[in-house]
This record gives structure tokens, sequence and C-alpha cells, in this order.
């Protein structure tokens, strides 16, 4: 995964992505780089535009759903139920304290 990143830290900066590039982002993250996963990582990106990529891997923020009618108006009467609650619960305190 650390390969990964340092290819898109390298992407995103707009420095050349090549096995010594990464290599130096991954000793500077305090990684010990094998270089024969840094040439597959190469060999398998060549020709691979990831601006592109990432752009098309974008997913849309699915807007929340939209509360019923019936259940806001459930939700409501809960709420004035525990406000009378709480209301009886300081008025009875307060008969204590005279």
């Amino acid at each position: 995964m650390e390969y990964i990143h340092a290819v898109l830290l390298l992407n995103k900066l707009g420095k050349e992505i090549n096995e010594a590039s990464i290599k130096k982002v991954l000793e500077a993250a305090g990684a010990h780089p094998d270089e024969g996963r840094i040439k597959a990582l190469l060999s398998a990106i060549e020709g691979v535009n990831i601006t592109e990529v990432i752009k098309e891997a974008s997913v849309p923020v699915a807007a929340p759903v939209a509360q019923s009618a019936t259940s806001a108006k459930e939700d409501k009467k809960e709420e004035r139920k525990e406000e009378k609650k709480a209301e009886e619960n300081v008025s009875g305190l307060a008969s204590l304290f005279g």
C-alpha cells in the first residue's frame, strides 16, 4: 500500500514517477523499499494516466434520505413526552427545597 501511496504523492506533486523517486519517498517515510515491488508497480502502471484514473474512480456522495412526515411527527411527540417528564422531575425536586 505504501508503494501506491508514494506513486500517488509523486503524481499529485507533478514529479516524475520512477524507481529512484519512489524509493526516496518510501525511505523518507521510514520504510525499507523492496526494489522488486517497485519494478513490478512501475510495470503495472506503465502508460496509465493516474490523474484520469482517479477522476473516473471518484464516487459521488449520496444525498441523505429525507425523513418521512409521519416519522418526523412521531419524533416530535416523543420529544414532547420527554420534555414533560423532565419538567415533572424538576418541579418534584423544587418541592424538596421549598
